[in-house]
């Protein structure tokens, strides 16, 4: 996998991404999508606790994502819930 990463701007909130070449897909940060979606003060616990919640239900959701490592705040990278476009 080609990592191109990119972030994008939805409303003056960075979503973190990155570029699959072999794929031609595009990988999203989840707790960057939930935080503009909800406005939540921690996306990453709101993310914690849904992630449970579908698990709990059976949901498929939560146990399809898949973790790469991407940038964060602090400049390091991170194993990081990412979904596809079509997720």
């Amino acid at each position: 996998m080609s990592k191109q990463s990119d972030i994008k701007l939805f409303e003056d909130r960075k979503v973190r991404t990155l570029w699959d070449a072999e794929k031609e897909k595009w990988y999203l940060s989840i707790v960057d999508v939930i935080g503009v979606l909800t406005d939540s003060p921690n996306p990453r616990k709101y993310w914690s606790v849904l992630k449970t919640r579908l698990k709990a239900e059976g949901s498929q959701l939560a146990t399809n994502c898949s973790q790469l490592k991407m940038q964060s705040a602090d400049g390091k990278f991170y194993l990081t819930d990412v979904a596809v476009t079509a997720g």
